[in-house]
């Protein structure tokens, strides 16, 4: 069910800027006919969570539509206003397990989604981008269909941890941030990345693969750059189309 509770001026900015994440996913061609799901914990412990409405278009979302769920109770997983059955398992269950996981945002982008199909989808660092998640990216190899079983959910926060990328094999990508510009960032970097490690094992020959030291030096050097995220979330949430 939904949940009630006055209106908070930062719950307010958070709809907005989910729900602008969702149309500028679709100007990316990253949304999925009408599945898919982002989320945002509304909530200082994560357990109330924003999350779209079952089976809405990415590119009609508004901040309104956005369903306040509480991730503790059943209920929210039933009714008229329920979430499928996917996304209560991965969102609900990442709220309610990590707190600190704010904003979750789940897709099918598609070099990422090809990436995850390889026997091993290692985000190897071969570049600025690649290195970028050295370290913070988690695998869950372990595809059991489409995810809506509660064990499923179980697994997945259990297997993403204290990262905030997860690699779901034969599936996704899963990605967790402090705010949505951060989580919009790496979804795009990410996107990129894998993109890159595409490209670079069609071509057949051995990648030029970083050193730890190199690689890990290029992973904290991003965070100096963190200030892009809202930059350039600020940048494409312009570019939207008016909403009819």
């Amino acid at each position: 069910m939904n949940v009630q509770s006055p209106v908070n001026p930062d719950v307010a900015s958070l709809r907005q800027d989910l729900s602008d994440a969702f149309r500028i996913c679709y100007q990316f061609g990253w949304s999925e006919s009408v599945g898919n799901h982002f989320s945002a914990a509304a909530s200082a412990d994560g357990a109330e969570f924003l999350l779209n409405a079952k089976w809405q278009h990415f590119a009609t979302i508004k901040s309104a539509d956005l369903l306040l769920l509480d991730s503790r109770d059943a209920a929210s997983a039933s009714g008229p206003n329920a979430p499928d059955a996917s996304a209560w398992c991965i969102h609900g269950t990442i709220h309610r397990r990590l707190p600190e996981a704010r904003v979750v945002l789940h897709c099918h982008s598609p070099y990422a989604t090809a990436l995850a199909c390889l026997k091993d989808p290692t985000v190897v660092p071969i570049d600025n981008n690649t290195a970028r998640f050295y370290g913070r990216t988690a695998y869950d190899l372990a595809f059991g269909g489409i995810a809506d079983a509660a064990e499923e959910g179980e697994r997945i926060a259990d297997a993403l941890g204290d990262k905030s990328v997860l690699v779901m094999g034969n599936h996704g990508v899963t990605i967790v941030g402090e705010t949505v510009a951060d989580a919009f960032e790496d979804l795009y970097f990410f996107e990129k990345a894998a993109q890159t490690l595409i490209v670079a094992k069609s071509s057949g020959d051995p990648l030029a693969v970083l050193s730890d030291t190199v690689a890990q030096n290029t992973a904290d050097g991003w965070r100096d750059y963190r200030g892009m995220a809202a930059q350039h979330f600020a940048y494409l949430r312009a570019q939207l189309p008016p909403l009819t």
